[in-house]
């Protein structure tokens, strides 16, 4: 079945389903309706690009593993044209969701400004929210902003001045974060994940890191668990590029394997980006664009594309947490995507829930289709301070929450 007649069928099963709201449940806060008498009146999204190669090559240096990296046909660090068709699965499945909720006509274009959409300047992010926008609203030619190139960028990776960060404050941030016994304990801390990391790479995984302070920007993570990191990610693109298993970390690696050593990624997060002194700082356009976005300007959709250390920065701002599918917890899939929904209740009043949506591995190993039977994982968050994953968030709570934080950032 090609795609447009998948959608054709897609569209038919969730407008079965609409008027049971299925899909949008209500917001069962203790003082809000009961189910199925809140209506969505906007989404806004933060996504991660699609799947790419790695950022360079090779992915790590020359003796770090005991065989070369597999090679790719996409440039380092670009969206693979199966990562396009990763993202186009997953906006197949959103306008299914946006339009029985009202927010898109069930088919034909939205009227002009109905979605607003942004993108960061590297090519992977603009590629992805061009997948994204033309499964979205095939035909439509949704106008996707970004900036000419990464040296122009301002919000997704605003740097200096935009961001006031010191980096000796931003380092004791991360530092007071660490268990008892320091970055050593959280090195022991990931001690079988390194046997496993080890096994693959087929030569020693020295596990001493550091993390050092970054004039004007956030801490910097090196040694191990940075390798870890960077190696793991690797690993886990080739799995979902759908390469062979005979080419996956060189026939070495299971799928829990990549799973188990995944969890350095989120380990370097933590310590870098999600300090409340770092995140407050690094997120603020971003969470401005979106706060904006659910006050009334721009689109009943916003969607805005770029990378997993935006995601990590919006999760430290809110200090919020969340396991996307099957990956680690905080972890950010390819494709992954935190995101707001404004709600409105018979009554009038507004309240806000928060949510993650992504793609299982092998979902996106294999090209699933999304249906009600085959989902993306999609569940609701904890806003701490503002509601739980079951409860809503009032409106003017969420955004007096936000709006301090942007204004007053952690000293």
């Amino acid at each position: 079945m090609n795609r447009s007649s998948s959608s054709r069928r897609l569209r038919a099963v969730y407008a079965a389903c609409a008027a049971a709201s299925l899909l949008y449940g209500s917001a069962a806060a203790s003082a809000a309706p009961a189910k199925g008498e809140m209506t969505v009146e906007r989404v806004v999204m933060l996504m991660r690009h699609g799947v790419r190669p790695s950022t360079k090559f090779p992915a790590t240096p020359v003796g770090t593993t005991k065989d070369e990296w597999p090679t790719w046909n996409t440039p380092a660090g670009d969206l693979t044209d199966h990562g396009a068709d990763g993202i186009r699965r997953l906006a197949d499945y959103d306008r299914i969701l946006f339009a029985s909720a009202g927010l898109l006509p069930a088919s034909g274009c939205a009227v002009p400004g109905t979605i607003s959409a942004w993108a960061s300047g590297s090519s992977r992010a603009i590629k992805t929210g061009k997948a994204f926008l033309g499964a979205l609203q095939p035909g439509c030619n949704v106008e996707l902003v970004h900036p000419a190139d990464e040296d122009a960028e301002d919000q997704f990776h605003p740097t200096g001045a935009e961001v006031a960060i010191d980096g000796d404050k931003a380092l004791a941030a991360s530092q007071a974060q660490f268990p008892k016994g320091g970055l050593p304990a959280v090195i022991a801390s990931r001690r079988a994940d390194f046997a496993a990391l080890q096994r693959i790479v087929g030569v020693p995984v020295p596990t001493a890191s550091t993390l050092t302070a970054t004039a004007g920007d956030k801490p910097d993570m090196k040694g191990g668990l940075s390798f870890g990191s960077t190696a793991g990610q690797t690993l886990l693109l080739e799995y979902l590029e759908g390469m062979p298993m005979s080419q996956v970390g060189w026939g070495r690696a299971s799928k829990a394997d990549i799973r188990a050593i995944l969890r350095f990624h989120p380990v370097k997060f933590q310590y870098e980006t999600r300090p409340a002194y770092v995140a407050q700082r690094l997120a603020a356009p971003i969470i401005t664009r979106m706060i904006d976005a659910l006050s009334g300007t721009g689109g009943k959709v916003t969607l805005l594309f770029g990378h997993d250390t935006n995601i990590a920065a919006l999760g430290g701002f809110y200090d919020m947490h969340w396991t996307m599918a099957d990956y680690p917890r905080d972890d950010i899939a390819p494709g992954g995507a935190i995101g707001f929904e404004l709600l409105r209740d018979k009554a009038g009043h507004r309240f806000v829930r928060a949510f993650q949506q992504a793609q299982t591995m092998d979902q996106l190993r294999a090209l699933t289709p999304l249906t009600l039977t085959a989902k993306p994982s999609r569940s609701y968050l904890e806003i701490p301070g503002c509601g739980s994953a079951k409860t809503a968030c009032i409106m003017e709570t969420f955004e007096k929450i936000t709006r301090e934080r942007l204004a007053h950032p952690a000293p």
